[in-house]
C-alpha cells in the first residue's frame, strides 16, 4: 500500500486508519527514533488526535509558587465531563467563596508579562499560559483546575512539570467527538512592526514564530512546528521563560517577578546567560515564545485548525488575534470530528503508546 503523505490531511489520515485498523488487538505505534520512517510518520500526521474528546484519567496535584506574586499555591487538575473545556475553580477567596473562571479569550483581563483571566477585584488567575499550553499540547479537551491562590505556580519556568504530571495519570477517551475551530480566512493584528496572524489550515495547528531581540544570546530566532503531543513534549515543553537582569528593579517596584530565580527563569545580563547550566536548547527563547503562543491560543476554547504566524509577538497580541478571529463570524467555523468506538486504535492518534486509555463518559 503506497501513501502519498503530502496529499493527505491529518483528518483524512485518521479516517483512513480508522477504516483499516482492526479493533480488539493491541497496536504498537512507537515513533522511530530516527530515519525516514520517523519522518514519514510525522509528515502524515498520525499523531494528531482528530477523534474523541479527552480528559485526565485521574487528578494530579502540584504545589509551587507564583513567579510574580511569590505566593505559595496548590493546584489540583481534575477530570471533567465532555464539553466542559478548561475551567479554573478559584478557591480561597474572602468569606470562603469560590469562583469558576473559564479559560476563554473573553475572560482575559490582563496580558502584561503573563496572561490573566477573571477580575482582580473579584477573582482572577494569572500566569495561566504554561499550564494551558501543556493541556493543549497534549490534546486534553476537558479539565477542572482547582487553585487556592491568584497565580499558577511557575514550577521550573517551562511546561515540563505539567506535562509530566498529566502523563503520570494518562488520558481517558470520552464518548463525544472532538470539536475544532477551523479558520476560514486570514485574521491579523499588528503593532509597531510586530504582528500575529491566523491563516486557514488543514492539519491541526501549525506554528511559525519569529523573535528579534538586541541581546546577543537571543538575536533573531525562528521556529516552525506542526503541533502534535509528541512534538510538544520533545520540542516545546522544556523551554523556560526568560528575563533580563536590567529589568529586575523596575519589575520588583511594580510587584512583579517577586518569585523569579535561576531555578525558574533563564536570566540574561548583557551578552551572558547567568544560569550555570546554560540553555536547554540553542534556540530556547523562541521555543518558549511558541510554548506561550500554544497556551494563549488555547483561549479559543477549542483546538484550532489553523496556521499561526507571528513576529515579535507576545501575550497581548496572541490574545488579540484570537479576539479578532471571533469578532468576524465569517472567519471561522466549528467542526466536529467523527466519534469512534474502538478504544485501542486511539493509540494511532496522538497518545504515548505506553499509556493506557480508559473509557470515560
Amino acid at each position: 500500500m503506497h501513501l502519498d503523505a503530502a496529499a493527505l490531511t491529518s483528518l483524512q489520515v485518521a479516517q483512513m486508519w480508522r477504516a483499516i485498523l482492526p479493533s480488539g488487538r493491541d497496536l504498537d505505534w512507537r515513533i522511530p527514533a530516527s530515519g525516514s520512517n520517523r519522518n514519514a510518520a510525522i509528515r502524515i500526521g498520525i499523531f494528531m488526535n482528530f477523534g474523541n474528546q479527552t480528559t485526565l484519567r485521574d487528578q494530579v496535584v502540584l504545589n509551587g509558587a507564583g513567579v510574580h506574586s511569590n505566593e505559595p499555591v496548590r493546584i489540583v487538575i481534575r477530570p471533567a465531563a465532555i464539553n466542559t473545556g478548561v475551567v479554573f475553580l478559584r478557591k480561597g477567596l474572602p468569606g470562603g467563596r469560590e469562583r469558576r473562571i473559564e479559560a476563554r479569550w473573553n475572560k482575559v483581563s490582563l496580558t502584561e508579562l503573563c496572561t490573566v483571566i477573571g477580575q482582580k477585584d473579584d477573582a482572577s488567575v494569572s500566569t495561566i499560559e504554561h499550564l494551558l499550553s501543556a493541556l493543549s499540547g497534549l490534546g486534553v479537551d476537558n479539565a477542572l483546575i482547582e487553585i487556592d491562590g491568584p497565580e499558577v505556580p511557575i514550577m521550573d519556568g517551562s511546561a515540563a512539570v505539567f506535562v509530566e504530571a498529566i502523563d503520570s495519570v494518562g488520558l481517558a477517551r470520552q464518548s463525544a467527538p472532538r470539536r475544532f475551530v477551523k479558520v476560514l480566512k486570514t485574521v491579523r493584528v499588528e503593532h509597531n512592526g510586530a504582528y500575529s496572524e491566523l491563516r486557514p489550515g488543514d492539519n491541526g495547528l501549525s506554528l511559525d514564530v519569529e523573535i528579534d531581540f538586541a541581546a546577543g544570546p537571543i538575536g533573531r530566532q525562528r521556529k516552525r512546528l506542526d503541533l502534535t503531543p509528541d512534538r510538544f513534549r520533545q520540542e516545546l515543553a522544556g523551554a523556560r521563560t526568560f528575563g533580563f537582569l536590567r529589568d529586575v528593579e523596575r519589575l520588583t517596584k511594580m510587584g512583579l517577578a517577586l518569585g523569579a530565580s535561576l531555578k525558574n527563569t533563564v536570566a540574561l545580563d548583557g551578552e551572558r546567560v547567568l544560569n550555570p547550566e546554560g540553555l536547554r536548547f540553542p534556540d530556547e527563547f523562541v521555543r518558549h515564545k511558541m510554548l506561550d503562543a500554544v497556551g494563549d491560543l488555547a483561549l479559543a476554547g477549542l483546538p484550532l485548525i489553523a496556521r499561526y504566524r507571528s513576529f515579535r509577538s507576545g501575550h497581548k497580541m496572541n490574545v488579540a488575534v484570537v479576539e479578532a478571529l471571533f469578532a468576524d463570524r465569517s472567519a471561522y467555523t466549528i467542526v466536529d470530528a467523527e466519534a469512534r468506538r474502538e478504544p485501542r486504535s486511539e493509540l494511532a492518534y496522538g497518545y504515548r503508546p505506553t499509556a493506557v486509555l480508559a473509557e470515560a463518559r
